[in-house]
């Protein structure tokens, strides 16, 4: 089921040592000057910066325009980049799993680090978890689950070589969970989201123990 768009309040606080803090909002800025290709990298990452500030903000049915004037580029520019919001939804979403790619490569890595990363991306990413979900049999939405899969497997099994967690803990349970976490803290209360993140790990702890 799609999650509901829950907007980031003006809130600071931690879950596991994880800071979670809202989407500060950038100030829309007149187009730039139009510098042809070589400006591509730059609008593409000003353009996500955008999305993630006025999606947080405005929910998914945000006007598409909206992004591209946060970001000071010109209409063409965003159509180049992102054809449509699932597009848009799947870049940031690539993103997000880069980021969980590095916390997971070093040797130490635990599975409560990708939890706790999972918290911080999913309470500015709730309208991306609707776009995606909605748009799951998507090329490069499919491909960002497989990425994930492949982090997770080796996370798992340095766990269990550890004794952190049973043997009957497999990688789509991980998945799985990663998802309704995400989810729940979409559709929870702002002042709600950090008990719902405690009461979520407390019972993976659980579930996942020897």
């Amino acid at each position: 089921m799609p999650c509901l768009f829950s907007s980031v309040s003006d809130y600071r606080t931690t879950v596991s040592g994880i800071k979670i803090t809202p989407v500060s909002r950038s100030p829309e800025v007149p187009p730039k000057h139009n510098r042809g290709p070589a400006a591509g990298p730059e609008n593409r990452r000003a353009l996500l910066a955008a999305a993630r500030e006025v999606y947080s903000e405005r929910g998914p049915g945000a006007p598409f325009s909206a992004v591209a004037r946060r970001a000071g580029v010109g209409q063409g520019s965003l159509y180049r980049h992102f054809p449509d919001r699932v597009a848009l939804a799947a870049a940031v979403f690539e993103e997000n799993v880069a980021e969980l790619e590095a916390i997971a490569a070093p040797g130490d890595a635990r599975l409560s680090d990708l939890f706790d990363a999972i918290v911080t991306q999913a309470l500015p990413s709730s309208a991306f978890i609707e776009l995606t979900t909605s748009h799951r049999q998507d090329p490069t939405v499919l491909h960002l689950g497989e990425r994930f899969r492949t982090l997770v497997d080796r996370l798992i099994e340095r766990e269990r070589t550890a004794g952190r967690i049973g043997s009957h803990v497999e990688t789509e349970d991980v998945v799985l969970v990663a998802g309704m976490l995400a989810t729940e803290l979409s559709r929870a209360e702002p002042a709600a989201r950090v008990e719902v993140a405690r009461r979520v790990r407390a019972l993976v702890e659980r579930a996942f123990a020897p």
